[in-house]
């Protein structure tokens, strides 16, 4: 009886969250004065935490040709992420991996009902379960594929490219710990958790520069950074006019806005908590 009754509450807690996304997010689209050369200008977030809405919308619509499939690693509850508004507001069909149990069920009462073709699958990702993610998967080249699960980002995206897929649009988390110019990521393990694997929490992920080398060696193009310095945006680029990629001036680096608040010092000086720990070279 009360869990029936803690589940209610939660998941009408939940579909206000969604509501509230809904409105904000179209506020924010409509706000929008877009400048095709400038990322910074199609910013705007409705169920993302920076503007991943916004870049991802103008995106999507210099698409060549789309499936309307995402994928998305680290989806969490599915309403405070970089594909929910795919799933909500537009009614795309994807794929959610998420390695909570409890937030998948979370997802799957709420958000998943929204599209026909939406699945949500607990699963903590490793190199060798992408075979398992990739028989999940409608498409091997959704439109957007998101990766965020604060750790072994690098050689899940490795496996993701080398099994097979070629999404669209990739946008992954980097770690602006490690600054502008190097070119790093952790070493791998299999069962890493970035809350567990140092008292920062900032040993995890891979630098900006290490994707953009990352990114290239497989034919992606870099488009830029959102101004809270979380996610980096990269684009195959079969599936978009050259006239568009060509023009467009992406921001390079920012700095995480969450960590420099929590620190308050630059990216340099976080560097050195955490400049004793094993990092391999990109």
């Amino acid at each position: 009886m009360f869990g029936r009754l803690f589940n209610y509450l939660l998941d009408t807690r939940d579909r206000q969250r969604i509501n509230i996304a809904l409105s904000k997010g179209a506020a924010m689209m409509q706000a929008r004065n877009i400048d095709l050369k400038h990322p910074l200008s199609w910013e705007f977030s409705g169920f993302s935490q920076n503007g991943e809405d916004g870049i991802l919308d103008v995106l999507r619509k210099n698409l060549l040709k789309n499936n309307r499939y995402f994928i998305e690693i680290g989806a969490a509850d599915g309403i405070e992420n970089n594909t929910g508004w795919l799933l909500v507001a537009e009614k795309y069909n994807g794929l959610l991996i998420e390695g909570s149990a409890q937030l998948v069920e979370r997802a799957r009462r709420t958000v998943v009902g929204y599209s026909i073709g939406a699945e949500c699958h607990n699963m903590f990702v490793t190199k060798e379960s992408v075979r398992d993610m990739k028989a999940m998967a409608m498409h091997h080249d959704p439109d957007v594929f998101s990766l965020d699960i604060d750790g072994n980002d690098y050689y899940i995206a490795q496996a993701i490219l080398e099994g097979g897929f070629r999404p669209k649009i990739f946008v992954v988390e980097y770690n602006s710990v490690f600054g502008p110019e190097r070119s790093m990521t952790i070493e791998y393990q299999p069962d890493f958790v970035f809350t567990k694997a140092h008292s920062t929490h900032l040993y995890y992920g891979v630098s900006i520069s290490g994707w953009r080398k990352f990114f290239e060696r497989y034919g992606y193009r870099f488009v830029t950074v959102d101004r809270n310095g979380v996610n980096g945006f990269f684009v195959a680029p079969e599936f978009f006019e050259e006239s568009f990629l060509g023009e467009v001036r992406g921001l390079i680096f920012a700095e995480n806005q969450y960590q420099y608040k929590k620190f308050r010092v630059s990216s340099e000086d976080q560097f050195a908590l955490i400049a004793d720990q094993k990092f391999v070279f990109i």
